[in-house]
């Protein structure tokens, strides 16, 4: 399989990934949208990472990367880690946004995209037979997909914000 090709397999991934959540929560609104912190408070006075990530966020990226996953002829498990890491580091993203006094769902452009993209493209190399120019070129263009598709999302009323 061409270099090319494992990049695109890779961004439908991180797609399939971090979109998953945004259309759950447009389909089901609040229904079963338990937070991951349990509205847990640090020292600080923040979340620790607040009302947007929740379970059902998280086992809807698993699940829809597992399945692109599957339908790209990539490892089904290899899908559910990748999902899997994609949400650490949107997690890791929202921790350290609580830990600057960002608020909830506010944007801070590469912090936003970059942990969720490097995490599953770094750790999962070999399985998806990524090399470290694939990686910075996913990483690029995931921000910049994520920069052109939010507005339009956001037009479509599909996310809440436009970024």
């Amino acid at each position: 399989m061409s270099a090319l090709s494992l990049c695109f397999q890779t961004i439908a991934l991180l797609v399939a990934a971090n979109g998953a959540p945004v259309l759950t929560n447009k389909a089901l609104g609040a229904r079963w949208a338990w937070p991951v912190d349990n509205r847990i408070k640090l020292r600080d006075g923040y979340r620790l990472f607040g009302n947007s990530k929740t379970w059902r966020g998280l086992c809807s990226a698993i699940f829809c990367s597992s399945l692109v996953a599957f339908l790209s002829g990539i490892e089904p498990l290899t899908g559910v880690l990748f999902g899997a890491l994609a949400m650490v580091g949107d997690l890791l993203a929202s921790f350290i946004k609580r830990r600057m006094g960002y608020s909830e769902s506010s944007r801070a452009r590469g912090l936003d995209t970059v942990p969720e993209s490097l995490l599953p493209t770094l750790l999962l190399k070999e399985a998806l037979a990524l090399s470290p120019t694939d990686i910075v070129l996913i990483v690029a263009l995931f921000f910049l997909i994520e920069e052109w598709v939010s507005p339009i999302l956001y037009r479509l009323h599909i996310r809440k914000r436009p970024y």
